[in-house]
């Protein structure tokens, strides 16, 4: 199992991160092509809106998840991890866009309708909100600036911003089928791994 996650690692050092980008994006480029061939059936705004907002908390998933692969399963995705982050950020302007210009085609009293009356909406805005900043500092240039300390407690708030994504996945479908309740679990098991972590970090440093 070893030299099989060594390998695994060597190969994923080899390669090089910039192709993700472009497969990233065929998913987005599919699923317009479908919404406008009319193939997403009889509500194709709802279910491009749906696909693009749950490519983005899949993404957002996989980025947060570099860290316990890394220290529990030694597979180091960690060059892998701004573009996880910054795909995550594009399907979520992306599913944001679709909501203003064709679901409410940008009548913005609706819109501020929308937020005062579905909560679920203000909890995916607060989350687009925590992931703008992130989004602006995610290269080299930003850590330089900010400092790498300062620069990582601010891309802590990915986690927030992870569970007030499925907080509004949850609540946009007002049922409890498995797949929202799946994400959120998984968003959950990952912000009690980070809580678990950093309190055993915290005691090692005090023991010594």
């Amino acid at each position: 199992m070893t030299r099989i996650v060594d390998a695994l690692n060597a190969a994923l050092r080899r390669a090089p991160v910039w192709p993700w980008y472009i497969l990233g994006a065929i998913p987005a480029a599919y699923w317009f092509w479908a919404a406008f061939a009319n193939r997403l059936g009889a509500d194709p705004v709802a279910r491009l809106e749906h696909e693009l907002g749950l490519l983005a908390l899949q993404l957002l998933i996989a980025a947060l998840a570099v860290t316990p692969l890394r220290e529990l399963a030694r597979i180091n995705l960690l060059r892998y991890r701004r573009m996880l982050g910054l795909m995550a950020f594009f399907y979520v302007v992306l599913h944001i866009f679709v909501w203003l210009a064709f679901d409410r085609q940008y009548d913005w009293p609706r819109i501020l309708a929308d937020l005062y009356k579905r909560p679920y909406i203000m909890l995916g805005m607060a989350a687009f909100v925590l992931l703008v900043p992130l989004a602006l500092t995610s290269n080299a240039w930003s850590i330089r600036r900010l400092g790498a300390m300062s620069w990582r407690k601010l891309h802590r708030l990915a986690y927030p911003a992870a569970a007030l994504a499925a907080l509004h996945f949850l609540w946009l479908v007002k049922s409890w089928p498995p797949e929202p309740l799946v994400y959120g679990g998984i968003v959950a098991a990952l912000l009690l791994y980070r809580s678990v972590r950093g309190r055993m970090r915290r005691r090692s440093r005090l023991a010594y």
